[in-house]
């Protein structure tokens, strides 16, 4: 789970010189191999999808999704950073261990409390994880913002995906949905969920596929109940295979859900 440079490390307040301070000290830290700060638990939670990280320091009292409910999507992810919560409030500690926290610590922050913790740390990612944990990821819902508003979009509405540069459109019945995460890192994270990359700009969910067209010039294109998906030559072969298994395995409905 480690880099071989150290440790990678996500530190979120949306206090910015509480989240400033607790960077530098991180810094100073021999094992930390690097720092990223966010100052609100949406952003958090986009950074993490975009890149595998090891550890997050992480407040609790923020506005929309507060650190708990952040932690929790952590939880379930299949590889998970380790999570140390720093806060102001002592009342949440029963509840920070049980979803599995590392460490609690309390503001201010003092040297040799972050040593401690970094030493909790280190037990959590020397220990392997339990054999039996399910394998589910933190994407099932992935944040969007509307109008100022966070929506979670359900990875079972998603019919295909489309690359945007650096940034991916979802597309749902209830419309296209923006995020900001590589279409390779999203490949990776949803291929346990019958998600297959059919160009280099596509990713489609099999369940929702309708049919198989050509178009006009003698492409393939996977008609979904929202669009048309192109299939490139590469991937035509390998779609149909992946298509052919689902329905003989059951699991394919032709449709979407």
């Amino acid at each position: 789970m480690t880099s071989s440079g150290g440790w990678r490390v996500l530190a979120v307040d949306d206090v910015e010189p509480a989240v400033g301070e607790l960077r530098r000290m991180l810094d100073a830290a021999p094992e930390i191999g690097s720092v990223r700060t966010a100052t609100d638990a949406v952003t958090a939670l986009k950074l993490i999808q975009a890149e595998p990280l090891d550890v997050v320091f992480l407040d609790i009292s923020m506005p929309g999704m507060d650190g708990m409910e952040l932690a929790s999507l952590l939880s379930r992810m299949q590889d998970p950073p380790v999570v140390v919560f720093v806060t102001a409030y002592e009342e949440h500690a029963a509840d920070a261990f049980g979803i599995g926290a590392a460490d609690y610590l309390l503001k201010p922050v003092r040297p040799e409390r972050l040593r401690a913790a970094l030493e909790r740390v280190r037990r959590f990612i020397d220990t392997p994880a339990p054999p039996a944990k399910p394998a589910v990821d933190s994407l099932a819902a992935v944040p969007v913002e509307l109008a100022g508003r966070t929506r979670f979009i359900r990875r079972d509405d998603v019919r295909y995906v489309e690359a945007q540069g650096d940034y991916v459109r979802l597309h749902t019945p209830s419309g296209a949905h923006l995020v900001r995460i590589p279409i390779s890192r999203l490949e990776e994270l949803w291929a346990s969920a019958s998600f297959v990359r059919v160009h280099r700009s596509y990713l489609l969910a099999v369940p929702a596929v309708r049919e198989l067209r050509s178009d006009l010039s003698g492409g393939l294109l996977a008609h979904t109940d929202v669009g048309d998906v192109p299939v490139s030559r590469r991937h035509a072969r390998e779609l149909r295979e992946v298509l052919l298994d689902a329905a003989t395995r059951g699991v394919f409905d032709g449709g979407g859900s």
